[in-house]
């Protein structure tokens, strides 16, 4: 499927719900999701406010592409050439995304921290902080469809693109849309690793 012969538009507020209940199933069984939550009975009920809070996130500062048939989408974070952080400012960022989605659970506090350490800082670039296919549509293409807009802007403006792989198969598949490995993975305590990818825009 090429990103053209699928309809995208942006999610707004009004597709909160939606979305957040695609996303919801779409990462019930995802390894890092799997370790938040190890507990399949606590990650059915609470799995949805962890990624209802990363929804929150990019809705408020970065854009939303949903599939007009509500099968697929990803939420992107348009990272600015910037060198360090703000002298502490995020020190509780992690620590207050911990409170809003599972008080009682390290392990939210704990991805948060590790992913956010490892982000590479002092290029531009277009993060791709998550995408999600229904699992009925799995394998149909549409998230290179989804995503394949997006890469054709960055190569026509000279920008990069991050995301961080949460499994063996996702990073084949990103490696595959010119993806690379950045060398460091992100080791959760006792689980699963994560592969930290950066796609430089490509000439011509």
């Amino acid at each position: 499927m090429d990103g053209r012969d699928l309809t995208i538009r942006t999610a707004g507020e009004r597709d909160r719900e939606a979305v957040t209940r695609l996303l919801d199933v779409a990462f019930q069984n995802d390894p890092v999701s799997s370790w938040v939550f190890p507990d399949p009975e606590h990650r059915r009920t609470t799995h949805k406010f962890l990624m209802g809070a990363f929804l929150d996130i990019v809705l408020s500062e970065g854009r939303v592409d949903l599939t007009e048939d509500g099968d697929a989408v990803a939420l992107w974070l348009s990272i600015p050439d910037t060198e360090g952080g703000a002298d502490g400012a995020e020190d509780d960022g992690p620590a207050q995304f911990r409170a809003a989605v599972d008080p009682d659970n390290e392990r939210v506090e704990i991805v948060a921290r590790l992913t956010g350490e490892i982000h590479p800082e002092g290029a531009a670039h277009e993060y791709l902080l998550l995408i999600a296919v229904h699992p009925d549509r799995q394998g149909e293409g549409l998230g290179t469809a989804l995503m394949r807009p997006v890469f054709d802007r960055c190569d026509r403006d000279g920008v990069a693109a991050y995301l961080e792989a949460s499994s063996e198969r996702s990073r084949e598949l990103y490696e595959k849309l010119g993806f690379r490995f950045m060398g460091r993975t992100v080791d959760l305590p006792d689980g699963p690793p994560m592969w930290p990818m950066w796609r430089a825009p490509r000439s011509g």
